[in-house]
């Protein structure tokens, strides 16, 4: 039976290092490849020996999928294609691939330069990684090879982020990446149409959380930056480079230039340059409303929020800038990385944790094991590099502009996607197990949730497409019975395939189109009946009582002693071996199979019944059902000549419709 098989290398009941190999219809995907931010050892990169332990990882994979720039999704790339050994192609879209080498080689530099770490890809490894890119657009099906497609969605979150559907012939997988449902300041909502995949595979991050109303939090998060700088305090908001801080920043500034503020607000050296850069490369991943007036004007040219230099950190008085006192007020910062577990924001933190009139402001999710993680925990006392003990006397706080789903959000992307199945990753197990049971009970699909190196096998029924020709549905149509949208319809027609293609015409159409003649297909019961009667007799009497029942009907006692109601044929006969018993005939074709069925059941109640029943649904489960050729209701064997390529069966058919 088909199945697929998922495999998280990463991201298993955990946030950090997202990493999904799918087995789907004889492809092997893997979905990103991402490091873990909580830590520094063996445990930073997915364990790829799951995929294989001999020999080369393209042998073994058909592809790789990027789903967005953020270094828990693409941080281990180099290391796997360039160390470990994948030549095979690695798709993400446009902005991603502009973006992500920017961020690997910030994060070598890191590593290597500042930490010293020695086995480390290197910036010539980033470069060739990026060779085996394919950028894609959005909604753009690529054909990964003759059997295998994948199609781009928009996602949100941050620029050029992506939701990918992986199809092999009638079996799909949507995975998400990370994605926001609700629109913000610079980017839109996520979007997927009604695909209804096999499996939907889907971040849980916020799985517990439903958000408040987002301008409540933009107005706490502007009065706590606000009275924090008025009682002559600095205010630390770390951010990752691009995509939360476009968001804080484009709120700081429209708040600064509507009250006039001149309280000095800073970036990281260089990222605002960068950011600006790639949102007016890629503008139209931005939201509708930065599309519009980008001409008149753009968006991310901040006129209040200035290049941060490293010295500012250390001066407890008032900032400088160029040499120039810039106004005797404490300052603002955007520091990079997002969790304060390295870069400019660990080392501005250090320096000013120690002075409770500063405030930290963490904006989005942090990793367990980053200091991020420790202080939003209530840790006060932190255990640094070499042993130091840093007292955190700085106010801390914890305002969510993060840029992913919560679970109002998941719930909204499930039932919009109506898949069959739901798998959980990049969450918390607790919070998981919580969101799992939801989806179970609310929406009525079977959900999952891995842990890392643990496989779920789904089986899959697959599902053959079916091509329904104009005439038949106007016919049906025509009857008064309109389609309800996911409801089943019964529709009576000829399938006919041709080149591996199905199609359900009408009878006459098949006819027409395949040159051959109609042959009618019609329906025997037995009805044993304990009389001593002569068949003739006995055929007589059933007709003066279907004469008396059924008064709507039709109902012809033939000269050859057989019976009719409308098409449907009634013989008696009498078995030798049993004089006294009498069989009944009932023969009927299957566009009256209702009227048969119920003709059935009267002949067995006999004279008990006086009045007709309404018909009852179709019975298949009669005795002695079987199939015989016109005019001879002995029991005889249909023959069917073969037709080539092309065959057609005269049989009910149900296929389902929507509107």
């Amino acid at each position: 039976m088909p199945e697929i098989r998922v495999t998280p290398l990463g991201a298993g009941q955990d946030v950090g290092r997202s990493c999904i190999l799918v087995s789907i219809a004889g492809k092997n995907v893997m979905l990103d490849c991402g490091m873990h931010m909580g830590f520094n050892d063996d445990r930073r990169f997915p364990d790829f020996s799951y995929i294989t332990q001999n020999g080369r990882l393209t042998d073994f994979l058909d592809c790789v999928i990027i789903s967005h720039f953020h270094l828990d999704h693409c941080g281990a790339l180099p290391y796997f294609s360039e160390m470990v050994g994948y030549d095979g192609p690695i798709y993400m879209t446009h902005p991603t691939q502009a973006i992500c080498p920017i961020l690997l080689e910030d994060y070598r530099k890191i590593a290597v330069d500042k930490k010293g770490e020695a086995n480390f890809f290197t910036s010539q490894m980033i470069k060739d990684c990026m060779k085996k890119v394919v950028a894609v657009h959005l909604h753009q099906t690529v054909q990964v090879d003759d059997e295998l497609e994948i199609k781009a969605y928009y996602a949100g979150h941050v620029l050029g982020a992506a939701m990918f559907q992986i199809k092999v012939g009638s079996e799909s997988v949507v995975y998400t990446g990370d994605y926001n449902m609700t629109p913000d300041r610079h980017l839109g909502a996520a979007w997927i149409d009604k695909c209804r995949p096999n499996l939907l595979i889907t971040e849980s991050t916020y799985a517990t959380t439903i958000r408040d109303s987002k301008r409540c939090r933009e107005r706490d998060f502007l009065k706590k930056v606000h009275e924090t700088v008025e009682r002559g305090g600095k205010v630390l908001i770390p951010v990752f480079a691009l995509g939360r801080a476009q968001e804080l920043c484009i709120l700081l500034e429209t708040f600064w230039e509507r009250m006039n503020l001149k309280v000095p607000i800073y970036f990281s050296t260089g990222l605002t340059e960068k950011a600006n850069h790639y949102y007016k490369l890629f503008i139209p991943w931005t939201n509708q409303k930065i599309r519009k007036t980008f001409v008149q004007r753009n968006m991310f040219e901040f006129k209040h929020i200035k290049a941060f230099d490293r010295a500012f950190a250390d001066n407890p008085g008032p900032m400088v800038s160029g040499g120039i006192a810039a106004l005797n007020h404490p300052p603002v910062v955007f520091a990079t990385p997002g969790m304060l577990h390295a870069g400019q924001s660990l080392q501005i933190f250090r320096k000013w944790a120690g002075n409770e009139k500063n405030m930290v402001i963490m904006p989005g999710y942090c990793v367990q094991g980053t200091v991020g993680h420790k202080i939003l925990s209530g840790q006060r006392k932190l255990e640094m590099e070499g042993r130091q003990v840093l007292e955190v006397k700085m106010q801390v706080e914890y305002m969510s502009f993060s840029a992913h789903a919560d679970a109002k959000g998941i719930m909204q992307l499930v039932g919009q996607a109506e898949p069959e199945s739901v798998l959980l990753v990049h969450g918390e197990a607790k919070k998981m197990e919580f969101l799992k049971q939801k989806i179970e009970q609310e929406l009525r699909v079977s959900c999952y949730m891995p842990a890392n190196g643990e496989t779920v096998t789904l089986p899959t029924s697959p599902s053959i497409p079916v091509g329904i020709s104009l005439g038949l549905l106007k016919r049906e149509m025509a009857q008064g019975l309109l389609p309800e949208a996911k409801k089943p319809r019964l529709l009576h027609g000829t399938l006919i395939m041709k080149d591996s293609n199905f199609r359900l015409v009408s009878s006459e159409q098949a006819l027409k189109e395949l040159g051959l003649a109609e042959h009618q297909l019609r329906f025997t019961c037995r009805v044993h009946l304990h009389d001593t009667r002569k068949e003739q007799e006995m055929a007589l009497r059933v007709y003066s009582h279907l004469k008396s029942v059924l008064k709507d009907h039709c109902v012809q006692h033939l000269p050859d002693g057989s019976v009719t109601v409308e098409s449907i044929l009634i013989q008696a006969a009498a078995p030798s071996e049993d004089p006294g018993t009498k069989v009944l005939l009932v023969s009927w074709t299957y566009q009256d199979e209702e009227l048969g069925s119920f003709l059935t059941s009267l002949l067995k109640k006999g004279r008990q019944l006086t009045q007709p029943p309404p018909l009852p649904s179709p019975s298949w489960t009669e005795p002695g059902l079987h199939v015989s050729t016109v005019g001879a209701l002995s029991e005889q064997t249909l023959q069917v000549p073969s037709l080539g390529t092309e065959t057609m069966c005269h049989v009910p058919t149900q296929a389902a419709v929507s509107s």
